[in-house]
């Protein structure tokens, strides 16, 4: 089994890198970068194996889970060539099972994420389809205690103006007005270098599920409740 927990070299690694960002200091520094970028992927292998536990996750590997530290500057304004975080994201297995969790450890800025990010249009028409149809089933969920009490309200991006369709005064308007659905769990840097972290992430995604499991039944239904995906 890899880590359980993140090192605390792995977490200075970014904060000199933050001070440094440019090849000449990484180039020298880049033993450090290796052990630092081991030790998250060894984090990220011990993670698939507490998710596969509960969940089934298509990611093959911590290593493929785990997103580069170089950027693609070409379309950015910061020039800088390194990313100052790690990350990683999880897929589940399936279409029939929607939603993906994303973690970031970054000094002052770590946390979990999950959710839908970019759903296409389709999913965005069929979710407000069930939102309009069932609007007291989606208050009572996202109201849950354990959901709000370990996330706070859903986040995500949302249209500025009521979407084409539906009535200004409807009674689920806001949440007919979001175009992503999301919940973040923040971190503090010593909770990232606790010895039970790993733990901690995965009680954290588990608590997802309830709403990983109802977008998934929407997502693989139509707005009749018959299945579109085998």
């Amino acid at each position: 089994m890899g880590a359980i927990s993140i090192n605390k070299d792995s977490i200075d690694f970014l904060k000199d890198l933050s001070n440094n960002n440019n090849r000449d200091w990484f180039n020298q520094h880049k033993d450090r970068y290796m052990e630092a970028q081991g030790d998250i992927i060894a984090f990220a292998d011990s993670l698939l194996v507490e998710m596969n536990k509960h969940d089934k996750i298509e990611t093959a590997s911590g290593k493929k889970s785990v997103f580069r530290i170089y950027k693609d500057v070409r379309f950015s304004k910061d020039k800088t060539p390194y990313n100052t975080h790690w990350s990683g994201a999880l897929k589940r297995a399936t279409k029939k099972l929607r939603g993906g969790y994303y973690f970031r450890i970054e000094p002052g800025n770590s946390f979990l994420a999950g959710g839908f990010f970019g759903p296409e249009s389709n999913d965005i028409k069929r979710i407000r389809q069930d939102i309009d149809a069932n609007y007291k089933e989606w208050g009572s969920l996202l109201s849950d205690q354990t959901l709000v009490k370990t996330f706070g309200k859903m986040k995500g991006q949302k249209l500025g103006s009521t979407p084409r369709g539906y009535a200004k005064d409807h009674p689920a308007i806001d949440i007919l007005r979001y175009k992503q659905f999301l919940f973040k769990y923040e971190f503090t840097d010593e909770e990232v270098s606790s010895p039970d972290f790993l733990y901690k992430v995965n009680d954290i995604f588990k608590k997802m599920r309830p709403f990983f499991d109802f977008m998934s039944e929407i997502l693989t239904t139509d707005a009749n409740g018959i299945p579109v995906i085998d």
